[in-house]
């Protein structure tokens, strides 16, 4: 499912429940975030990392500890970017060279109705409208659940090319649908703060992709590196 929201570039691994991954052993140094951990984070933890060392087998890269750094994203080995994601019974990572791609973001969500209350401290006004829109045209899609997956590929996308936080507030997002009848579309988002500096040039948007399927929203972002500037 995630790799249909992906350039051909990256290659996504993800995982079930029923799938072996999700008894993936850890390196001892994985084995230290979590040794407090419920057991149920620690084989999603186990999970998502056995995706991720799968991917970097495809690329050729040797199989390694995926530990996290600054603000819990995670350490990715030289030459790679990528993002991780894990909910109720699914897991998924992406990785990609890192000459491909400038930065990606992923994230999956159970297929359901946010919590109350969750949408009015997380959503901006205009974004809450579209949501009302879309509600009307769409009403088997849980908008609010996948608007807020999107804003966390938005940070996840976001935070490697900056080393900073961004606040659901500065990010104002569009759910797109495509005009088939299948769960998936584009997403858009407009940075409300000045944006990662890319090549040399600021990017103000980030674009990507969203689907819903077998009681999963996922959604994806990827930053390609910047065209030089006309003239240069």
């Amino acid at each position: 499912m995630i790799e249909e929201l992906l350039p051909e570039s990256v290659v996504a691994v993800e995982a079930h429940t029923d799938d072996p991954l999700w008894e993936t052993p850890l390196y001892p140094a994985e084995e230290a975030l979590v040794v407090r951990a419920v057991a149920k984070r620690r084989r999603e933890f186990a999970a998502v990392r056995g995706c991720a060392r799968r991917a970097m087998e495809k690329l050729g890269v040797p199989p390694q500890a995926v530990l996290s750094g600054e603000r819990g994203a995670p350490r990715w080995p030289d030459g790679l970017v990528g993002s991780m994601t894990h909910c109720d019974g699914y897991c998924a990572a992406a990785l990609v060279r890192a000459a491909d791609l400038a930065s990606l973001g992923i994230d999956a969500e159970p297929h359901g109705p946010l919590p109350e209350g969750v949408g009015d401290s997380v959503f901006l006004p205009a974004e809450s409208a579209r949501l009302g829109e879309l509600a009307l045209r769409r009403p088997a899609v849980h908008w609010d659940r996948l608007l807020f997956s999107a804003k966390e590929s938005v940070y996840k996308a976001w935070f490697p090319l900056t080393r900073k936080w961004l606040d659901f507030s500065e990010a104002d997002i569009t759910l797109h649908p495509d005009t088939g009848g299948e769960s998936y579309g584009t997403l858009r988002a407009e940075l409300l703060v000045p944006g990662p500096l890319v090549g040399g040039r600021r990017l103000q948007t980030f674009e990507g992709r969203w689907i819903v399927r077998d009681g999963v929203a996922a959604t994806s972002v990827v930053v390609p590196h910047a065209s030089p500037a006309p003239g240069t």
